[in-house]
């Protein structure tokens, strides 16, 4: 299918449709070069650089209407390495994990080898739904996943009722921040890396923090646990407090994260992000459900989400195919999650991603089903 040619005029603007890395907007990346030399190659310890922090501290805190006691918090390493932080310097002793995809079980694996926590509790469902967690006497820390990207499964985010006090909900919104909705009261940290929804790149962790989680950051701290400076939170904390992070970023992930966030809040922040993202989504899922081929992986309307959407291709349909009759168009990263191991397509839909962009691919997924089909 390497030869098959849809027209120009079916075709989308842009055609990434990555779930991470994502559509980094062409406006950001001439911003980015349009900076020259005022942050490249300059230290992050000076104000140039620690400005960008700033923004991106000012502007998520605006973006998620978080209270004014809330900490927006940075450091590197991107998601994997918040886990670790996390395992380190949030979980007093026992933390029940909600599991229902590969990202979601990470978190918990990690948990589980800690040698100074008890065994995690974790919370299982099938992929395409996600469980509920429950109110367990001891756990001081519940890690639930705002949307888990390889199934395209989406939870909401609330406080676990009946949980003991003080216990800390802590909620990985790496392919959900900016593009699903939240409230600051029902998480204690809401972290994510910003190569999704955020429209920059990889390699850089951002958490936005509770009193209460901050609290319990210095609390362990100051236990006597050992903590690598690298993956304490009580040092990224100080470091926020100064505009910068521990030890050096890539800049120029902090401006395309600076740039994004503040294109974010112009077009009308939070409210008008998700907006956005359900429009797409309804354009994908309402395709998925009228195509005599395609269904919408995620059987529950409920819990489908608005930024990855899986769709599931009939028997004797090579999504493999379609996908990369897609990619010599120019259409690229619709593929599944390798390890689902479905016949599946997966769409990001994260607010850069342009609605009418999502209803282009859908006809040229229909173009290239039709000639593959014959």
């Amino acid at each position: 299918m390497s030869d098959l040619v849809i027209p120009a005029g079916l075709r989308p603007k842009d055609g990434r449709f990555g779930s991470g890395p994502a559509k980094i907007r062409p406006e950001q990346l001439a911003a980015l070069a349009g900076s020259g030399r005022t942050y490249l190659g300059t230290s992050h310890r000076q104000p140039p650089v620690r400005s960008l922090v700033h923004r991106i501290r000012t502007g998520l805190a605006e973006l998620f209407g978080l209270p004014g006691d809330y900490t927006v918090v940075l450091g590197n390493g991107g998601t994997s390495a918040f886990w670790d932080a996390a395992a380190f310097g949030l979980v007093r002793r026992h933390s029940q994990h909600l599991s229902f995809g590969e990202f979601s079980a990470r978190f918990a694996a990690i948990a589980g080898r800690a040698p100074w926590l008890s065994a995690p509790t974790v919370v299982e469902s099938a992929p395409g739904t996600h469980p509920a967690p429950w109110p367990e006497p001891g756990a001081d820390a519940y890690a639930l996943t705002h949307n888990e990207t390889s199934t395209g499964v989406a939870m909401p985010v609330r406080r676990v009722p009946g949980a003991d006090p003080g216990a800390l909900v802590l909620v990985d919104a790496t392919s959900a921040a900016a593009g699903l909705t939240v409230r600051a009261g029902e998480f204690d940290a809401y972290y994510f890396a910003p190569q999704k929804g955020l429209g920059s790149d990889g390699g850089l962790w951002i958490a936005l923090m509770s009193p209460a989680a901050v609290e319990r950051a210095g609390e362990i701290a100051a236990s006597g646990r050992y903590i690598p400076d690298f993956l304490s939170l009580r040092v990224a904390l100080e470091n926020a407090a100064l505009d910068q992070t521990y030890n050096t970023p890539a800049v120029a992930t902090l401006f395309l994260l600076a740039d994004q966030v503040e294109w974010l809040l112009g077009q009308g922040g939070l409210e008008w992000a998700t907006a956005r993202t359900a429009r797409s989504a309804a354009i994908l899922y309402t395709w998925a459900e009228r195509a005599a081929y395609a269904n919408p992986f995620v059987a529950d309307p409920a819990q489908r989400s608005l930024v990855v959407g899986t769709i599931d291709l009939a028997d004797g349909l090579s999504a493999d195919a379609v996908a990369a009759a897609l990619r010599a168009n120019g259409i690229v990263d619709t593929e599944s999650y390798r390890k689902l191991g479905r016949n599946q397509l997966r769409i990001g839909m994260f607010p850069a991603v342009d609605p009418a962009d999502v209803e282009a691919l859908t006809a040229c997924i229909d173009y290239v089903v039709t000639r593959i089909a014959g």
